[in-house]
């Protein structure tokens, strides 16, 4: 996964993103551009409070998933949940969600409650990568899915990419190759990477963050007095 860090303050007190491989920290003793001596009250640097911020925003959207009446699935072209034959509720979805890391991915909304925790973290570029693998290989159109790759490849794979995802060289060096004859299938191995690397490291942490514990908690709740009143 790449390494966001906090964001630091640039020139004109502007935040701009961090250097690769640096992860930010709030000011040190040594560090204090005040030059205030140890045990000084400190204050806290602006990647912590906009780390604060962004774990404030994961814990009330997650908040709102929990108590919506129902999580709801697309409905296909035969009239069935995509997910399985009836529907389910948001509580017991949410506790669907620590099954496997298949399972968080099949729910829509435990998409968009893990995108959220991968912004308190600064390493949502791989999921969206993900996604955008996913959509790309509906494309149908071969044009479409030449400028696709091309646009892909540019915002998530090449080195130095806006959006870089942590990758090897090699297999950001056999996507580059499978450009030159785009098919759905040339990101196969730069999305697997990623979704392995987002299973093995983001994964558990989501799963233990306070957010989800929270709302595995009221959804047990939920449960519990829901059978009380059966």
């Amino acid at each position: 996964m790449s390494g966001k860090g906090f964001l630091r303050a640039g020139a004109g007190g502007t935040l701009s993103p961090p250097r690769k491989g640096l992860r930010g920290k709030g000011w040190g003793h040594a560090e204090h551009p005040s030059g205030l001596a140890s045990g000084s009250r400190q204050r806290p640097g602006p990647g912590a409070l906009l780390l604060a911020q962004r774990a404030k925003e994961l814990k009330s959207r997650l908040g709102i998933l929990l108590h919506k009446p129902e999580l709801a699935h697309r409905i296909g072209a035969a009239g069935k949940l995509q997910l399985g034959s009836r529907q389910r509720d948001s509580s017991r979805e949410v506790l669907e969600w620590r099954e496997s890391f298949d399972q968080l991915l099949k729910s829509k909304n435990g998409v968009t409650a893990f995108h959220t925790f991968l912004k308190t973290e600064f390493s949502e570029e791989n999921l969206d990568f993900w996604l955008a693998c996913e959509d790309f290989k509906k494309t149908r159109s071969k044009t479409k899915l030449a400028s696709k790759a091309n646009r892909i490849f540019e915002e998530f794979v090449q080195s130095e990419a806006p959006r870089e995802v942590n990758i090897d060289h090699e297999t950001r060096e056999i996507t580059r190759k499978n450009l030159s004859g785009a098919t759905s299938a040339c990101f196969n191995e730069a999305q697997a990477k990623t979704r392995t690397l987002m299973e093995k490291d983001s994964y558990p942490r989501f799963l233990k963050s306070a957010s989800y514990q929270d709302m595995t908690k009221q959804a047990a709740s939920r449960g519990t007095s829901k059978r009380l009143h059966t």
